[in-house]
């Protein structure tokens, strides 16, 4: 029998409490989504945010995306995350990287952003809207915190969510980003409906599979040179390879995949200058 829709404060409980641990460390890595950084420049050259802006990270994990935009785009950038567990990691990474005078961190929830509206002139989040519990308080507030004329770029898990098998609906699949991932359209309309404009869609599902080769690589290893250490950490191996074959499986057919948007917020003023005689 599939989990219950999970209660929306156990939920964000559990995220902060999983990507804040040693196992997804263990599992992912530095990257905690498909595609790694890779894909994060990817998504940055198609977002083309104006060089020496303001930008936000929404659900920064450690860190690894907000010091990209401050290294390579010369942005000032703020991460905000629900584990204080990586807050503490990115302010740390941040200051060995010397770019702490560019990169703030804060534990926050994307539900209520802690900013000013129309603060920012680019928002990123990857890999997480499909895990916030309320998508469309969390795409109304991403929108409300962009400048006119902004932009937000978003990776994120697709699903055919009537297709998923059992494995991968349970609350542990939710954390997992899979269990209340969306169809691309259905993101689409969620950042239309928060009064963004769509503006670019592209499809990445290799990512997905890449990733879960590299999951299975990890565990392997694990299994092998340090078991003991990753049953402490709680890695259920005997449980985790049933939920990486239906996984593998969606994948293939068609059921799991993943994709990039680009969205702007219309400039008011522009439009209306556009559009005179």
């Amino acid at each position: 029998m599939n989990d219950p829709t999970p209660d929306a404060a156990e939920t964000k409980a559990c995220c902060a409490a999983v990507y804040g641990s040693d196992v997804v460390a263990l599992l992912l890595g530095d990257a905690y989504h498909p595609g790694g950084l890779t894909l994060t420049r990817h998504l940055a050259a198609t977002l083309a945010p104006p060089s020496g802006g303001r930008v936000l990270d929404v659900a920064c994990g450690r860190g690894g995306t907000a010091l990209l935009m401050a290294a390579e785009y010369q942005m000032r950038v703020d991460g905000v995350d629900l584990s204080a567990v990586n807050i503490a990691l990115a302010q740390g990474a941040a200051a060995a990287a010397g770019l702490d005078p560019q990169v703030s961190f804060t534990v926050a929830d994307a539900e209520d952003l802690p900013y000013a509206a129309g603060t920012f002139d680019a928002v990123l989040c990857e890999c997480a809207l499909c895990t916030f519990p309320d998508k469309h308080t969390a795409t109304a507030e991403l929108a409300r915190v962009l400048r006119p004329g902004g932009r937000l770029g978003i990776t994120d898990v697709t699903a055919d969510p009537d297709r998923l098998p059992p494995e991968l609906t349970t609350l542990s699949a939710w954390i997992a980003c899979v269990a209340d991932a969306q169809p691309l359209d259905e993101y689409a309309e969620l950042l239309t409906t928060a009064g963004l404009r769509v503006t670019h869609v592209e499809r990445h599902h290799r990512a997905m599979s890449r990733m879960i080769d590299q999951i299975e690589g990890r565990l392997t290893l694990v299994r092998i040179t340090a078991r003991e250490r990753a049953e402490a950490l709680g890695v259920d191996f005997a449980r985790a390879a049933p939920i990486l074959a239906a996984a593998r499986a969606a994948i293939t057919d068609g059921t799991l995949g993943y994709g990039l948007l680009i969205a702007e917020k219309p400039d008011v003023m522009t439009d209306v200058a556009s559009t005179s005689p």
